[in-house]
């Protein structure tokens, strides 16, 4: 039986999390195909918590019902990826001008926190890991100017972006992107708005530069690679 499920709490919205948090993780890879019965026995719950979390899930297109066919974890868009990378590189662009101009003693040594986390995490933790910290560190800018629900509309928005993101936290170097991390806390300390958002932009488009990389050692996994000849 899969860990995780609690029976004395409600299972469906468990089941749904654990699946949603699993393709995103890429544990369940795309294209997969996702049975009912054996979801269930592995939860070790009925088929209609797994069904209606299948119906969740295909409403935020991470997975596709083929009539007669079966269930399958979608393959990731390369349009969806894009789109996520333009509108969070716009809207997190604004967050961080404003920490800059606001942030207090306390949220810059909260977030030199988060950068010490990621380095203690980077050479010998998993990506999933890696991941957390690195999304800490984006909500704890948000925070910092109390534009929490900001970061919690975006969580619901980057979906296929984050599957990517973790592939590429697992390939790639992570200390190019601690670094990075390290630059915009570094304008922030310094009071400069126009570093700190070019700083942030400059590390949001790096998805733009390993995407290609990627969708070519796993076309198998993507959809809609002809988006990549455009440039956002």
């Amino acid at each position: 039986m899969l860990e995780g499920v609690e029976q004395n709490a409600a299972v469906g919205p468990q089941v749904y999390r654990l699946l949603r948090d699993r393709i995103i993780r890429g544990d369940i890879a795309p294209g997969a195909r996702l049975s009912e019965a054996e979801l269930a026995c592995a939860y070790g719950t009925s088929r209609q918590p797994v069904r209606e979390a299948f119906i969740k899930l295909s409403e935020e297109a991470l997975v596709e019902v083929r009539p007669q066919r079966g269930t399958f974890a979608s393959l990731i868009s390369v349009p969806a990826v894009q789109t996520a990378r333009f509108i969070r590189e716009a809207v997190e662009a604004d967050i961080v001008r404003m920490v800059a101009e606001r942030a207090d003693k306390a949220a810059i040594a909260r977030l030199d926190a988060c950068i010490a986390d990621q380095h203690r995490l980077s050479a010998h933790s998993s990506g999933d890991d890696f991941m957390r910290v690195d999304e800490d560190f984006h909500r704890c800018l948000a925070e910092s100017i109390g534009q929490t629900a900001v970061a919690d509309h975006l969580e619901g928005l980057k979906t296929q972006m984050n599957r990517v993101r973790h592939i590429s936290a697992r390939k790639f170097s992570r200390a190019g992107l601690i670094a990075q991390h390290e630059d915009v806390v570094a304008a922030i300390r310094a009071r400069d708005p126009d570093r700190a958002e070019a700083a942030m932009r400059l590390h949001l488009r790096g998805i733009v530069a390993d995407l290609p990389e990627i969708v070519a050692e796993l076309p198998h996994c993507f959809t809609g690679a002809s988006a990549l000849e455009t440039l956002l």
